[in-house]
């Protein structure tokens, strides 16, 4: 008798699904972690960079990348029949921030992705969030060769706001994409919490 009030209880309740940003500057590592943490075949939009971007986009420290996101990526993560979280992959050239605001509408929150060759290149991304008051993290993306910084350190020269996590992490890895978005929905619910 339990398990079929159980049962319909599970039932009833309503299917949620999260909304989650994965954003953060030109060649950081965001279709990557999108990638490596989806349980399905992400979406990517991504074409070849051509010459006609090369006086726009600021491609140093990223010399030998050859693709770029021009619209959004976009994966999914499943935890029952009842939740789900929709990751979205922001583009990161300045050209296309335009399209920020259509992808940000609704968003639970959001993962920054740090490159830490160019920590610079994620400024916009913070200053976007913290202006529209969107909880994030700071994921920095280690990526092999580059230096590697204290967690203090880039939380200092990113001049974030005390409580702003920062993690060190490997997009490529789904355990430590995973681990980083398991740090924004804490982040999320203890604000929340905080809130109410």
């Amino acid at each position: 008798m339990d398990s079929v009030r159980s049962e319909r209880r599970a039932a009833a309740r309503p299917f949620v699904a999260l909304k989650i940003l994965i954003a953060g500057g030109f060649g950081a590592g965001k279709t990557t972690m999108v990638g490596a943490v989806s349980e399905i075949p992400p979406l990517r939009t991504e074409e070849l960079l051509t010459e006609a971007g090369v006086a726009v986009d600021d491609a140093s420290g990223v010399e030998t990348k050859t693709t770029t996101t021009v619209a959004l990526d976009f994966g999914r993560i499943t935890f029952d029949e009842r939740l789900a979280l929709y990751l979205f992959g922001t583009p990161g050239q300045d050209r296309f921030w335009f399209f920020w605001d259509d992808i940000a509408h609704g968003a639970l929150g959001a993962v920054v992705v740090a490159d830490p060759r160019r920590l610079e290149s994620c400024f916009p991304a913070v200053d976007y969030f913290e202006s529209r008051g969107i909880p994030f993290v700071i994921a920095v993306n280690c990526f092999a060769g580059a230096r590697r910084y204290r967690v203090e350190h880039v939380t200092t020269a990113l001049d974030l706001d005390e409580g702003t996590p920062v993690m060190l992490c490997d997009a490529r890895d789904k355990s430590s994409a995973k681990d980083v978005l398991i740090a924004l929905v804490e982040r999320v619910r203890r604000m929340s919490t905080k809130d109410s």
